[in-house]
């Protein structure tokens, strides 16, 4: 009896002691999900008419949040939810949870789950003064559920509030999209981004270099869902310091030092030796198509680099603008606009080339040999 007693005891202790690790992982998408408008990123003239709109009581009975994906339309919709029912309640903390009605369109998009939830919106809400249908991925609903839906969404109970959400909006009817107010989301810029996953490696203390978080904000393409998925891989990979090595290498991506040595190699018209690069790029697996495209685009970067006025549409971190700097000053503007040209035009070409390969090396030798006032460039065969 005294052993099991010891054991128990040893064993509460031992649990204790590793409940820390023991905790599950939440992933940062929805640890740091925005729970007011003003924790809503890049949407600040959505979420002030939003505001405005619920202090003037002038919230339309039926909106439309369309926008790419992850920029925040659910999450806005739960924040409204909880925002209009909130007068009256001394809890802050009230969620209102069975006022919210979610739908996802994409499973539930029979006429038979739109007679259910039009069956629902004429009961009254228990507590709080609005119950909120969310409608997710709305542009999924048959046709047959669309016509069934018109008439309770232009003339709602008192008490309903609809919130239709879609990626696609050109998918919608349009007796749809007369019925609605449409707030149109839009995509994340890469600063915005960078600067929210600043915020979120503090509060983790992650050290992190600038330039790693800017390449996480581009890869992620304006979701700032895919940039906190894309930050929670990165941690995992290189642990409590994020450096712009470390993350190029777990996300595979070209970053700018290589686009600036091969261009180093071309202003010097090192053809052997940048064809040499090139078979390096292409061993360590990266695809030769975007290999092109990215070389265009850094042919533009240096050219909005050239001048002050330009600077603000390069979007780059701080070690990275020094860089281009640099290099955009041994450019002239002839050869950034002939080397766009020609490797757009590559870029253009590409999917209908038999040798693609061969393609890209006939680019990269071409922009190596450009000529000014009719006078070639001297090259480097040896």
């Amino acid at each position: 009896m005294e052993f099991r007693i010891c054991f128990l005891v040893f064993q509460t202790l031992y649990l204790l002691s590793n409940r820390k690790s023991m905790e599950q992982f939440i992933v940062s998408a929805r640890k740091y999900r925005p729970q007011t408008f003003n924790d809503v990123v890049g949407q600040k003239a959505i979420t002030n008419t939003l505001l405005n709109a619920i202090e003037n009581n002038h919230l339309a009975s039926a909106l439309l949040f369309t926008g790419p994906r992850g920029v925040g339309k659910t999450t806005c919709a739960r924040i409204l939810a909880r925002k209009i029912n909130q007068p009256g309640y001394d809890d802050p903390n009230e969620d209102f949870a069975f006022n919210v009605f979610e739908l996802d369109a994409a499973s539930n998009n029979s006429v038979d789950d739109i007679r259910n939830l039009i069956d629902q919106v004429r009961i009254p809400p228990q507590t709080g003064k609005y119950k909120v249908y969310i409608i997710d991925e709305v542009h999924m609903l048959s046709s047959a559920a669309f016509n069934a839906f018109l008439k309770t969404l232009e003339e709602p109970p008192k008490h309903a509030i609809f919130i239709l959400a879609t990626t696609e909006k050109h998918k919608i009817i349009p007796t749809i999209l007369s019925r609605c107010q449409i707030f149109d989301f839009k995509r994340i810029t890469v600063k915005d981004a960078k600067e929210h996953l600043a915020e979120v490696a503090k509060s983790q203390e992650i050290i992190f270099e600038d330039d790693a978080l800017h390449i996480i904000a581009q890869k992620a393409d304006g979701a700032m869902r895919d940039a906190l998925s894309i930050f929670d891989r990165v941690v995992s990979y290189c642990g409590t310091n994020l450096t712009r090595q470390a993350v190029t290498e777990n996300l595979n991506v070209l970053d700018y030092e290589t686009y600036i040595s091969v261009t180093d190699l071309i202003l010097e018209n090192k053809i052997p030796d940048l064809l040499v690069a090139f078979n390096d790029i292409l061993s360590k697996g990266f695809d030769a198509h975007h290999f092109v495209a990215g070389l265009a685009s850094h042919f533009r970067d240096l050219l909005v680099s050239k001048t002050p006025s330009t600077l603000s549409l390069l979007e780059a971190g701080e070690q990275a603008q020094k860089m281009y700097g640099i290099q955009a000053q041994k450019c002239t503007q002839e050869f950034l606009l002939q080397g766009i040209a020609i490797a757009n035009e590559c870029d253009l070409k590409y999917k209908l080339s038999q040798n693609q390969r061969l393609l890209v090396e006939l680019c990269l030798m071409q922009l190596a040999s450009i000529t000014f006032d009719g006078e070639k460039k001297k090259l480097s065969l040896s």
